[in-house]
């Protein structure tokens, strides 16, 4: 029986007291745990930034690559070895400015891993400066007269038609626990963006103003209604709504490939020589 001790990491934590990414570390291991995937069976992949730490934070094999590039990565290890649990995990910054483009190919191709984005709104590594999602006009080193218009990642990936997108927040993590095993069991590429407080340097989306602003949606409302979705993801400001926003079925990118029709890549049997006509081009 998987507990929460197999979870536990030796490494000294180093983010501040009182930040967002304490209830996520929590939540993601509430979800293994509830799942009752060993250590072993997952697969963390992430960038760099302090929501990318959280792997160092926890147990299981680790990716750690550059800022913006975690999901080449993920994409790679799943197609070589299905069995694997395959979670990226990046920050606001890393997923939806560096990191975009290869977002809207995730989704687009449905490979079947599951991405956290830890949005606080700011460049927290690098010491507060504006992130894709900062709201309009915020104020910081690098946007001395205004951040440009925040975008909205929950709109941008119903554009690419994502099979499962989600938003949680860091104040409800046993929510968000829930949020994380279904990504996980759902069969395709899975979006949640984790909205979470940053002590140090968001002073505007505090812990206090999400917590007066989310709301769960409830079991009247249909996540495969798109519109719906559409709908739902405009919804900012007074009202932010959390859970499931869109969910459908199609297929999965790697059952598209004839490359895997023989097995994952790992499943496959080495042919060196095969390789050395593709050398002798090259050469």
């Amino acid at each position: 029986m998987i507990t929460f001790k197999d979870y536990e990491s030796t490494v000294e934590n180093t983010w501040c007291p009182g930040c967002g990414n304490f209830s996520i570390l929590q939540a993601v291991k509430k979800a293994l745990v509830g799942l009752n995937l060993e250590p072993q069976q997952v697969c963390f992949v992430s960038g760099i930034g302090q929501g990318p730490k959280l792997p160092h934070y926890t147990r299981g094999n680790v990716f750690n690559g550059l800022h913006g590039r975690t999901l080449p990565a993920a994409a790679g290890i799943k197609l070589a070895n299905h069995a694997l649990t395959v979670i990226g995990i990046d920050g606001d910054g890393g997923a939806y400015g560096e990191g975009v483009g290869h977002l809207l190919a995730a989704a687009r191709r449905n490979v079947n891993i599951t991405y956290l984005v830890t949005n606080n709104q700011v460049y927290g590594l690098t010491k507060g400066q504006a992130s894709p999602t900062s709201e309009t006009g915020t104020i910081t080193k690098t946007t001395p007269f205004g951040s440009i218009t925040s975008l909205n990642p929950l709109k941008l990936a119903l554009a690419s038609d994502v099979s499962f997108l989600a938003r949680g927040f860091s104040g409800e993590p046993d929510h968000l626990a829930g949020l994380i095993m279904a990504a996980i069991k759902h069969k395709g590429f899975a979006l949640i963006d984790i909205l979470q407080n940053c002590v140090s340097f968001n002073r505007v989306n505090t812990f206090a103003w999400y917590k007066q602003r989310v709301y769960k949606l409830d079991s009247s409302y249909n996540p495969a209604d798109k519109a719906a979705a559409a709908v739902k993801a405009e919804e900012w400001g007074d009202k932010i709504p959390i859970g499931i926003i869109y969910k459908q079925e199609r297929p999965l990118y790697e059952d598209t490939l004839p490359q895997l029709k023989a097995g994952p890549l790992v499943k496959q049997p080495i042919e060196p020589t095969a390789i050395k006509g593709l050398m002798g081009e090259i050469g």
